[in-house]
């Protein structure tokens, strides 16, 4: 059984505690990796480690910090393969899906914030011909990165790479539940030839090494994604030290349908965006909203395909969904479904544990859930469940609509679907939603700001709004 390690100072080494955690293969239910039980002291060596290092990182030439990050892209490719392997036993995504989207977004986010580095610029002001004033961006110092389990090296290398990339040094945490990944980046650092200190990743809970990285005097910047109830704890305790805090938190994302909507290709992509990697993914559409005339041929034809979806092991490439990531996800997944038929709901698909024979026998599965007649104001609707479990609600007009969405109290995502593009500007600006996507869901571009409104977090990531978080405004005014 392999035992992870932590990336301290350029080597690989166990935790300061000798003692490792379990870590599940969520399809079998099976240990198969452990994960160090690190602690204060490790994150105090890392901190150390990435605090030396940053002096000479930070004057390090953009063009050499740049090779660096695309070689490191480049050695994320060359294993690509045996990432998503590693990213579908560890999370129990379908392997497929982890060789289509989790492996070649995390080698994305290198390479474009490697060359994004190469064509900042820098704002100038004349003052009555008295004096010239320019902005200065400068690195922080060391970064404190915590990602979170739904997409390992996806969202860890979103953080990391645009840390690195404007010369902050970074002491990072990804998920005991999800580590493999985290630490095939590790050892790829290593053959890329990074300098020792510039990445650290230390292994443990959220509450030793989490907590310890929010708590350091001498990590002036995290940079979050999780649960809001996290992130709140993470506030809490960065806020008073006066830290620069970017958190992406929870969302309960509406899908809104109206009945001029293109049919089939709205049909295919609202499955996706509800149901996939299990509907473990913060931007997926688990309150659907359907205009009046179009709600029974809708949610027919919608049941039909989600009843049709594959529950499997996830290194079958006809697998459609794989497996929760721990039994107690799952659990709590099923408790919602429970939830919703005391609330009155209708599960017209799915909703229960799945057995599968053979190797995955023991696993966590479920079959996707489809819950019609609920209160848009209910838990159900209210409450983030981030599992395969999706709500179907009719609605009237644009007004109504707009108030159900607007209901929860997060603001991450939502989609609108039809084909009438100015009614879809007008509504897209009325959303309490950071990202609107319209007649599309997970199309990304990433120079775009990424982030949600109220309970969904704090800042935003992506394109020069991560760089922007990751540097230190500087005005430089000089009299003529």
């Amino acid at each position: 059984m392999e035992h992870i390690r932590n990336y301290i100072n350029g080597e690989l080494v166990d935790p300061r505690s000798g003692v490792w955690l379990p870590s599940f293969e969520p399809a079998t239910g099976a240990v198969h990796v452990r994960v160090p039980d690190s602690g204060v002291a490790d994150v105090n060596a890392a901190a150390e480690s990435a605090a030396a290092a940053f002096p000479q990182w930070s004057k390090t030439p953009a063009e050499e910090r740049s090779r660096l990050l695309l070689r490191i892209a480049e050695l994320i490719e060359r294993r690509a393969n045996e990432l998503a392997a590693d990213e579908s036993r560890d999370n129990g995504k379908p392997l497929r899906l982890a060789r289509a989207v989790d492996i070649p977004r995390a080698a994305k986010n290198f390479r474009f914030f490697a060359t994004a580095i190469l064509h900042s610029s820098t704002d100038a002001h004349a003052t009555d011909a008295t004096a010239v004033n320019y902005t200065l961006r400068q690195p922080i110092g060391v970064a404190g990165c915590i990602s979170p389990w739904n997409l390992p090296l996806y969202l860890f290398t979103w953080k990391i790479a645009p840390a690195l990339a404007a010369g902050n040094t970074v002491v990072a945490k990804p998920s005991e539940i999800t580590p493999l990944t985290a630490h095939r980046l590790a050892e790829i650092c290593i053959e890329a030839g990074l300098p020792r200190g510039v990445l650290n990743i230390v292994h443990g809970t959220g509450a030793d090494v989490g907590e310890a990285i929010t708590k350091h005097p001498g990590i002036p910047a995290i940079s979050f994604t999780g649960g809001t109830h996290t992130g709140a704890r993470i506030a809490r305790t960065a806020a008073p030290m006066f830290k620069k805090l970017s958190l992406e938190l929870g969302g309960k994302n509406p899908t809104i349908i109206f009945a001029d909507c293109d049919f089939d290709a709205t049909l295919d992509t609202v499955v996706r965006s509800a149901f996939s990697n299990q509907g473990e993914i913060c931007l997926c559409g688990s309150r659907i909203f359907i205009e009046r005339p179009l709600y029974s041929r809708f949610r027919d034809a919608f049941v039909q395909r989600v009843s049709a979806l594959r529950v499997g092991d996830p290194l079958d490439e006809k697998t459609d969904q794989g497996a929760l990531v721990s039994e107690q996800h799952l659990e709590k997944v099923l408790g919602y479904v429970a939830l919703a038929r005391e609330e009155g709901g209708t599960v017209l698909c799915g909703g229960e544990r799945v057995a599968l024979n053979g190797r995955c026998r023991e696993g966590w599965f479920m079959s996707p859930a489809v819950i019609e007649g609920l209160p848009f104001s209910c838990r159900t609707n209210q409450e983030e469940i981030f599992g395969p479990v999706a709500t179907l609600m009719p609605f009237d007009d644009e007004e109504e609509v707009t108030s159900m969405a607007n209901s929860t109290p997060y603001g991450l995502a939502a989609s609108i679907w039809t084909s009438d593009l100015s009614r879809a500007h007008n509504m897209a600006a009325r959303l309490h939603s950071g990202i609107v996507w319209i007649n599309c869901w997970m199309l990304r571009d990433l120079r775009t700001p990424f982030g949600g409104m109220k309970q969904s977090g704090i800042g935003r990531e992506g394109g020069w709004e991560a760089l922007h978080f990751f540097t230190e405004a500087k005005n430089i005014c000089v009299k003529l």
